[in-house]
């Protein structure tokens, strides 16, 4: 008994601890984040006017291109010396939090910070989702440093820095908490959701001190639309809706897909950044004068979907005096470009609204589709959230964020049923087709360009600060895999319950990007290491601090 009570001991003095650096890194990043987000919207807003200026003073055009190749030269300046900051940043944040990457975290704060608010500016198809999430991850691992945490805890700061960074962008709690469990670990395990919820209810509570003084909304985003109730009716519609969208999002994926390796032809060296995102830029300031719906996050071109009872879209601007699915077509198409161009381009910026906005016009012109062949236009709204909701499960793959992420930006629970039965939809279409998670494979990419190499080790770790857990409940380094343990003299079969006592040693295999960094997180994890066995030789991957 006395060894149990002292490994309960240690485990509710580990638990404390990693709630407590979990909260204390919540507080820091919901002022940061919501500072950030703020400054977004200010841009967003300054966006949307200086190009309806241009709009009306064609005069000023070429001064708008000349902006976009300055602002293509300074974000290509940053990708070139910072390169963990390219892309969205949710795939290089999952990696340092599983042990992956390692970065430099006041870096790529500022980095990310500054450069995503000059895409953003420039009405890039951009998010402060990404970017919000890196920035939260870094404090995150800045606060790990200060402390002095050992790479274990600090990984668990990572991840509550994260998940507090994504839930203050959206005003979404659970589905930054949600997102620890689905996209970052995909497990569920005491010390993630200690470290997940302690940092995303203290942020949360400092943006709902500040959102008022900065202008930020504190309601749900998509508050605006109408959901009326549903019956079995309806489902038909949603089946054909999820078909649909679904096989577009498969489309889509693919698209950008093909579009990174056209991109990477461009080699990455000198002033070869600036010309990667050169087009992008170019391409956004096209598009933005063509219609205000493609351009920037998506958030206003969603809210102006919301047709109410009604059913119609009475807040949408016709693109020269064209029918409404003509402007819907338009601004669907011209997103699907940008954002696929975005993706393939690595454009520090986030896809997640952009995505959403996709989804949501695809929603808009099926409404009016489905209205002609019989369905009630009160369901219009349902059925525009549905296929947001849709497209991005699709694309990311990741439903149950998907579900209730949608769910909160609405505050409607009215559609869950359809809205989950659309969802599981496209999680199969997408099996049956094979695309990967994005996320995943934008990290695979980014490992792969890094010039990541690998080793196969087998250690064997004595069990000491893991004593008293199963072995699922453990922060495994990414790619370790328990073989066997020994307790005594007797090999007990390693399951992930199989419960872990002091004194046990574990053989553990796996394929670290980097050594030293891997056994590190293993002694931090489980305990001492005993034996090191390194079965097949290659360089380590080089550290990614973006100190290039």
């Amino acid at each position: 008994m006395k060894p149990h009570g002292h490994s309960l001991k240690r485990n509710l003095h580990r638990g404390f601890e990693i709630a407590a650096v979990g909260a204390l890194t919540g507080a820091f990043v919901g002022v940061v984040v919501t500072l950030f987000n703020a400054f977004v919207e200010m841009c967003e807003e300054f966006t949307r006017g200086y190009y309806g200026y241009i709009l009306d003073r064609p005069a000023f055009i070429p001064l708008l291109f000349a902006g976009l190749f300055l602002g293509a030269v300074v974000v290509g300046g940053f990708v070139r010396f910072l390169p963990i900051i390219r892309g969205s940043g949710f795939p290089q944040t999952e990696g340092a939090a599983q042990g992956l990457l390692r970065f430099k975290w006041y870096k790529v704060l500022t980095g990310m910070f500054a450069a995503s608010l000059v895409v953003i500016f420039f009405g890039l198809s951009a998010g402060s989702e990404g970017p919000s999430l890196m920035i939260g991850g870094a404090v995150g691992d800045g606060l790990g440093s200060v402390l002095k945490r050992n790479s274990a805890v600090r990984r668990y700061q990572i991840t509550g820095g994260a998940c507090a960074g994504l839930a203050v962008a959206l005003n979404a709690p659970l589905t930054g908490i949600v997102f620890a469990y689905e996209e970052t670990h995909k497990r569920f395990t005491p010390e993630v959701f200690a470290s997940s919820f302690a940092s995303v209810v203290v942020a949360m509570v400092i943006r709902a001190a500040l959102a008022p003084h900065l202008g930020l909304f504190a309601r749900p985003i998509f508050q605006g639309f109408y959901f009326a109730e549903t019956s079995l009716a309806f489902l038909p519609y949603v089946l054909l809706a999820a078909v649909i969208v679904s096989a577009l999002g498969v489309a889509f994926y693919f698209s950008a897909m093909g579009l990174r390796k056209l991109f990477r032809k461009i080699r990455p060296k000198h002033f070869m950044w600036s010309l990667r995102m050169l087009i992008p830029f170019l391409l956004a300031g096209s598009v933005g004068l063509l219609s205000v719906y493609a351009m920037g996050s998506g958030k206003f071109f969603i809210e102006s979907l919301a047709t109410g009872p009604e059913g119609k879209f009475g807040n949408i601007l016709p693109l020269f005096s064209s029918p409404v699915w003509v402007t819907l077509l338009v601004a669907v198409v011209l997103r699907l470009i940008v954002t696929a161009c975005n993706i393939g381009a690595e454009t520090p910026c986030c896809t997640s609204f952009p995505i959403f906005a996709i989804g949501a016009g695809m929603g808009a012109l099926l409404s009016l589709l489905f209205v002609k062949m019989g369905m009630p236009a009160e369901l219009t709204d349902t059925v525009i959230i549905i296929c947001l909701a849709t497209f991005f499960a699709t694309v990311i793959k990741a439903p149950f964020t998907s579900i209730i992420m949608t769910v909160e930006l609405t505050g409607s629970f009215t559609y869950l049923l359809p809205v989950v039965l659309a969802v599981a939809v496209s999680i199969l279409l997408g099996r049956v087709l094979r695309t990967e998670p994005l996320y995943e494979r934008l990290l695979e990419d980014f490992m792969e360009e890094e010039g990541a190499r690998t080793e196969k080790l087998t250690v064997k770790v004595r069990v000491g600060v893991a004593a008293g857990n199963s072995i699922r409940d453990i922060l495994w380094p990414q790619s370790a895999f328990v073989t066997s343990v020994m307790r005594g003299e007797e090999v007990i079969p390693a399951g992930g319950g199989t419960a872990l006592m002091a004194g046990d040693i574990l053989t553990v295999e796996g394929t670290p990007q980097e050594r030293s960094e891997y056994l590190t997180a293993l002694r931090d994890a489980v305990g001492e290491i005993v034996a090191v066995d390194t079965t097949e030789n290659s360089p380590p991957m080089p550290e990614t601090d973006a100190s290039r």
